[in-house]
């Protein structure tokens, strides 16, 4: 039996963080009820790379798995009342809408809490509930940018360099994830349910505890390099260099055998928590190594590397990422049959449990494909369900393909 079997998670959320929060829930067994509008979700309609499916776009593909779609129009008194009457079954509801639509929508942690004392309510925003920037857009790259990560990398003098990802949603996914975990254990431990607000400043900013500490205790500041190093902290050489057929990483290797292998014996005489530290030595020493590694492919450098012991890779896209030996060990893709989009392979539960494996009992939903099994859980009649239909407070689609 899955972890979470036997709780309910309502999922309003739209985009990345909320909805891969709630699958997470989902992939652990819970029953995730997406609760979108009549027309949608907003994610339904545009999808990262123009990446469009039959019937469903890979970018909601890919983050609503395990879930129950009930599609239902919030703005009418009679969705919100069906809605309230659904909440009354829920352990879990998860939004991410901007502040002061839910206190709007008559959907905010007071109203819900008189419905069920016990709920734990997740509530995800840009940059917090209240405060000088509580309006703003909580978007992946404006968060990136005010997170101080850009300037730990690139080269001096040139633009602060973004994560190859949707990096700050993937963290605030995963923290309002261990949020609702918590207050679900809290629940456990005391009947008491509450109020959990995740935002997404804070959450890239806990994410750097190391980087962020080196700063505020430690007074050292970010200093980028004139040559790509990999990261400002961080001592030379460390970052991706060409070799005479693609690329490689080194990782710090011990500066005196470096000088040794590369031929180098500049280096033979450096001391890696000194020189390596020090800008121009960093500068320099990255210099040379990148015009040495030219001079042999990949492979070769590979092998002299780990004949040394140096901490190295070669640099993979997602095609080598996808066929790598150890990712097909670790089954960290799962494959599974949707009616409209066919076999879809995507990564999987990065969790594994030992007496409760995360598992997929239900593809992406269509949209308000459930909308009629949830509102029969709950009491709705055939009838009502289709006069709700015909009044456009709910819909409901079986996904046929264009």
């Amino acid at each position: 039996m899955s972890i979470l079997k036997g709780y309910r998670v309502l999922d309003c959320s739209i985009a990345m963080a909320g909805p891969f929060a709630a699958q997470r829930l989902g992939d652990m067994g819970a029953d995730v009820i997406k609760v979108e509008p009549t027309t949608g979700e907003w994610q339904r309609h545009t999808s990262a790379g123009a990446a469009y499916g039959n019937v469903i776009n890979t970018s909601f593909l890919s983050l609503n798995r395990n879930k129950r779609s009930l599609a239902v129009n919030l703005k009418d008194e009679e969705g919100k009342a069906l809605l309230y009457k659904l909440v009354a079954t829920a352990d879990v509801f998860l939004q991410n809408y901007r502040p002061g639509v839910a206190e709007r929508l008559g959907v905010d942690y007071e109203t819900l809490k008189r419905i069920k004392p016990d709920l734990v309510y997740v509530s995800m925003s840009g940059f917090g509930e209240t405060g000088p920037y509580a309006k703003r857009p909580g978007q992946d790259l404006l968060l990136q940018s005010m997170s101080g990560a850009m300037r730990s990398t690139g080269i001096a003098g040139t633009p602060p360099q973004p994560a190859g990802q949707y990096l700050v949603d993937a963290i605030t996914a995963y923290t309002a994830f261990e949020g609702a975990l918590a207050a679900l254990l809290h629940r456990e431990r005391t009947g008491e349910g509450q109020l959990v607000q995740i935002n997404m400043l804070d959450a890239i900013v806990a994410n750097q505890m190391q980087e962020m500490t080196v700063y505020t205790q430690g007074l050292k500041p970010q200093r980028r390099s004139e040559e790509p190093h990999g990261h400002c902290y961080i001592r030379a050489p460390y970052g991706v260099f060409q070799t005479s057929d693609s690329f490689i990483t080194l990782v710090t290797p011990h500066l005196p055998t470096l000088g040794q292998v590369l031929g180098v014996p500049e280096f033979e005489s450096m001391v890696d928590e000194v020189d390596g530290h020090t800008l121009p030595q960093r500068d320099f020493i990255f210099r040379v190594t990148r015009e040495k590694l030219l001079e042999k492919t990949t492979s070769e450098w590979r092998q002299i590397f780990d004949e040394v012991g140096f901490w190295n890779s070669e640099v993979y896209g997602y095609e080598d990422v996808v066929n790598d030996p150890q990712i097909v060990h670790n089954e960290t893709f799962v494959e599974y049959e949707h009616p409209s989009e066919g076999t879809v392979k995507t990564p999987g539960f990065p969790i594994k449990f030992s007496k409760t494996p995360c598992e997929i009992t239900r593809h992406t939903p269509f949209i308000g494909q459930h909308t009629d099994e949830i509102l029969a859980e709950i009491g709705f009649s055939p009838l009502e369900i289709a006069s709700l239909k015909e009044t456009g407070t709910v819909a409901a689609t079986t996904g046929e393909k264009k």
